[in-house]
């Protein structure tokens, strides 16, 4: 069987690193370690054990990004190289127009909503395209698409992330922080209402070991999607926090002067807030997770509230937004060639995996599931 040739985007980074590290162990993959930086894709392919020229210098804002992607003869590409709040679609166009499959882990809420645009483009090159290949909303939806059947109309879903004490990536704290105070609509009561990046700040009691959390509202691709995706929604709030309590909280207070206007933006002190938080690693507990709570009607006619949870520890809370482009690679890598068991088309990461899908991408690693 012919190789499925898979280049991943910033592959050395944060999250590009544990999917590369991943891949590289399926024997139907061809990977390539591609971002801006070849010195340090060459020192993941010589930890990963392969071959040097399997290390690219490439960035995704090269106008010839399509041609070198098809000089490649690149099957899939998965763009991990963010933040994407505010990024526009010309890695996944480059790819599309290379007869490449395309996988990102965007978290922006308009990036990942607005993927659909590129479908027909998508469909006339008989590529799959998909945007928001993370814990939401690919996860996320795929636990509300396997309780909602007990349901006879699910009127609400309140979920949120309490992370470990590992700091993510530079550019995903950049996204994070990006609309830190901002005013964003969410979905409550069956109204739009207006609330701000951090702020809305609710203690969490997640099953034990995690316990108690801080979390403040955040703006996901969820807010948008599920309303769409889910009739007679009437409530989709969404909820984040850090292990840290006092680092919550200064990220809360952050929040609050650039919601009074005194501070433009978090996004200028990204750097020095990641330091911080690297040194105090050891301090803080190194587990984290993730909580899906869904209200409705059941078919007996009586109130119903189903509450999921993922539980991660020993810092391995990083590798669960990775496990929905690994799970998705793993099945077009499984296809022949590009025949592979997904749809033609470009859509948002949203009925695309099931809870089991993405939880055999986590194999191996310390998380565990709390079924409803």
């Amino acid at each position: 069987m012919a190789h499925h040739t898979i280049l991943v985007l910033g592959g050395y980074g944060f999250f590009g690193a544990r999917i590369c590290t991943a891949l590289a162990a399926n024997k139907n993959v061809h990977l390539l370690v591609a971002g801006r930086d070849p010195g340090k894709a060459r020192a993941l392919t010589a930890q990963l054990g392969l071959p040097p020229q399997q290390a690219l210098a490439l960035d995704g804002h090269a106008p010839d990004l399509a041609q070198r992607l098809a000089a490649l003869k690149i099957d899939t590409l998965i763009h991990t190289a963010g933040p994407f709040q505010g990024q526009d679609y010309r890695v996944a166009c480059a790819a599309i127009d290379a007869g490449a499959n395309y996988i990102d882990l965007a978290d922006g809420r308009d990036f990942v909503a607005g993927i659909a645009s590129l479908n027909d483009r998508a469909l006339q090159r008989g590529v799959f395209v998909t945007s928001g290949a993370s814990s939401l909303p690919a996860l996320s939806s795929a636990v509300v698409d396997r309780y909602l059947p007990r349901f006879r109309q699910l009127s609400s879903i309140r979920h949120g992330i309490a992370s470990g004490a590992r700091a993510p990536g530079i550019a995903t704290m950049a996204g994070i922080f990006s609309y830190c105070g901002k005013p964003f609509q969410r979905r409550v009561a069956g109204r739009q209402e207006t609330t701000h990046g951090w702020l809305d700040l609710q203690r969490h009691r997640f099953a034990p070991p995690i316990g108690a959390r801080l979390l403040g509202s955040c703006d996901v691709p969820d807010l948008a999607l599920f309303p769409q995706r889910y009739p007679g929604l009437e409530t989709v709030t969404f909820h984040a926090g850090f292990a840290s309590a006092p680092g919550h909280l200064f990220v809360w207070a952050a929040a609050q002067l650039v919601r009074l206007g005194l501070l433009r933006s978090l996004v200028p002190l990204v750097r020095p807030l990641h330091a911080i938080s690297q040194w105090l690693e050891p301090l803080v507990s190194d587990k984290g997770a993730m909580f899906v709570t869904m209200d409705g009607v059941g078919f007996d006619g009586l109130p119903l509230s189903l509450t999921w949870q993922l539980l991660a520890a020993q810092n391995h809370g990083p590798h669960i937004p990775c496990g929905a482009a690994i799970a998705l690679a793993n099945k077009l890598a499984a296809g022949t060639g590009r025949g592979a068991p997904l749809p033609h088309g470009a859509t948002p990461c949203v009925g695309l995996l099931t809870v089991e899908d993405y939880l055999a991408a986590l194999q191996g690693h310390d998380v565990t599931e709390v079924p409803a």
